[in-house]
């Protein structure tokens, strides 16, 4: 019973979120370190449960719960904190074999989702989890319900008060962290501040802390191709970044190459162990190479081996973890989705909870 309490979001319920939180909860291994609990619908949990089924695999039952005390944790069972935004009669019939559900984003899918996350929130700063994990919602979804958010991390932020925060994307060796999400690409390098910079290399620092790094070696990207050139090509690294980390140097922060290192190699070399987390200026910089390496397509049998990868919100007063791909509204209902990803994440939030 000591064992971390972690509060699983579903994710839109007409995405690939409740299928996938079958998939990883069927795995007993996930109960020997933490007592899990879904943030979301039982309708949706027992619709993904059937679908399993068809495919001739055993699925858990799903337990509908008010409260966190009723849970009971243990394999076998999916403890869902049933919040009723969702029923059985929002999900067509399923076929044999399972079919794609073709809704896509609506309004109703997204003020659940949003729910669920804003729930989960509640429950960790109220101490009744020790850490939070999200499954994917959509955007589109949750602004046509009226909620004007561009992702979870700005929900986390607003509803932990949080003024300083970024993501962290983590596979295997290769973590980076963002200076600006988002936003336009344009805005995007509007943004690359030496205050914001700093700000972020001080997270890094301590979330590399949080997962047991001890004295992590911080690489911090250019925005211009080939850092600019000393001037050449654009003047950020000279005016802004570098002032950053020269900052950073003199609070002691390990920053081994004391510049910026240009966008197009530094992360191989963080990938070859020469540095335990980048500082990637905008989204995709940062994206990108997390993606070819954590996502694996099988073009010979047409399906996806791995979508791997985890999304850590850092700067914030409670744990958070997530999956790092979308709701995949294009299969879901098929089983056809990968649980590897919200694997990754329960483990990530385990070792932060339990280091905290």
């Amino acid at each position: 019973m000591n064992l971390p309490v972690i509060g699983i979001t579903m994710g839109d319920p007409f995405g690939t979120g409740p299928e996938i939180t079958v998939k990883a909860l069927s795995d007993p291994a996930v109960f020997l370190r933490c007592r899990p609990v879904v943030i979301g619908d039982n309708a949706a949990l027992e619709y993904a449960a059937e679908v399993q089924r068809r495919l001739g695999k055993p699925a858990p039952r799903i337990h509908a719960v008010k409260e966190i005390s009723e849970a009971e944790f243990k394999h076998g069972t999916i403890d869902v904190l049933n919040m009723g935004l969702i029923e059985a009669g929002d999900f067509p019939a399923i076929q044999d074999p399972p079919a794609a559900l073709g809704i896509g984003p609506t309004a109703k899918g997204g003020e659940a989702a949003f729910r669920y996350v804003v729930k989960d929130i509640d429950l960790a700063m109220r101490g009744e989890v020790d850490a939070t994990v999200t499954n994917a919602l959509s955007k589109e979804a949750v602004n046509m319900a009226g909620h004007h958010y561009s992702g979870h991390t700005e929900i986390y932020a607003e509803y932990t008060h949080t003024e300083k925060c970024t993501m962290m994307l983590a596979h295997e060796e290769l973590r980076v962290v963002h200076v600006s999400t988002h936003v336009s690409l344009r805005e995007a390098c509007d943004r690359v501040k030496k205050d914001r910079v700093l700000d972020v290399i001080r997270i890094a620092d301590r979330g590399c802390r949080q997962i047991g790094i001890d004295n992590p070696r911080i690489a911090v990207a250019g925005l211009n191709p080939h850092c600019g050139e000393n001037g050449l090509f654009g003047r950020e690294e000279i005016e802004e970044i570098q002032p950053a980390i020269d900052e950073a140097l003199r609070e002691g922060i390990c920053i081994p190459d004391k510049k910026p290192i240009p966008p197009d190699s530094v992360f191989s070399k963080a990938i070859g162990g020469w540095y335990d987390v980048v500082v990637a200026m905008y989204h995709d910089q940062g994206h990108i190479p997390l993606k070819v390496k954590g996502f694996v397509y099988n073009k010979e049998e047409g399906h996806w081996d791995a979508v791997a990868g985890v999304n850590i919100t850092l700067g914030i007063p409670i744990i958070r973890a997530s999956v790092d791909h979308g709701t995949g509204f294009d299969i879901a209902g098929s089983g056809a989705c990968n649980e590897i990803s919200l694997v990754n994440a329960i483990d990530y939030a385990i070792r932060m909870a339990d280091a905290k």
